[in-house]
């Protein structure tokens, strides 16, 4: 009988792959847009912290453009923004961002999605990491937005983005159980 091998859990090796896993800046002094902080925490259902998440986000420039071969738009996307970033959870299971908030991306029909970011969280025991986006509650373009709008009107406060204070959003992901934040099926 053969044991559990590395490429059936993420278990114990999840914490390797995070160690020594250089900080991410998304932003410099030269990047257009608004800046904006999000900060929240990653809660297992009990609403404990998960202390050993990978946050990745992916979004679009201050214009809408991605860092990406098939946005091929006529403007350049912004060269000082890649659209990319990372956190580790600390031991409460917060993390941060330092970004940018970004602008309004075509939507597939022809109007434009809201102001969002992509996120992907992957911890031990995930075989695979769930994908979900944050929206901006202070965004009118949320009512217009065609993938918010395919969430059941009950549960899009589960990808909404908390405005605390000027440039600054509190966003916690619920893993499972009560509140449980929505995740996309890519």
């Amino acid at each position: 009988m053969a044991g559990i091998t590395p490429s059936q859990t993420a278990g114990p090796y999840f914490g390797i792959l995070l160690r020594g896993r250089a900080e991410c800046r998304q932003v410099t002094e030269a990047t257009r847009g608004a800046r904006v902080v999000i900060e929240g925490r990653v809660l297992d259902g009990a609403g404990n912290g998960i202390n050993d998440a990978l946050i990745e986000t992916w979004q679009a420039d201050a214009d809408g453009r991605y860092r990406h071969p098939e946005d091929c738009r006529p403007q350049p996307p912004d060269p000082a923004f890649n659209g990319f970033g990372w956190a580790h959870t600390r031991k409460d299971g917060g993390y941060r961002f330092e970004t940018i908030k970004s602008g309004p991306v075509p939507a597939p029909d022809g109007g434009n999605q809201a102001p969002h970011v992509v996120v992907s969280v992957m911890a031990r025991g995930i075989l695979t990491r769930f994908i979900t986006r944050i929206y901006f509650d202070d965004e009118p373009a949320n009512t217009e937005d065609p993938i918010l709008g395919f969430v059941p009107a009950a549960r899009r406060n589960t990808l909404i983005a908390r405005r605390v204070a000027e440039g600054q959003y509190v966003f916690d992901i619920i893993m499972q159980g009560p509140g449980e934040t929505v995740f996309f099926d890519v």
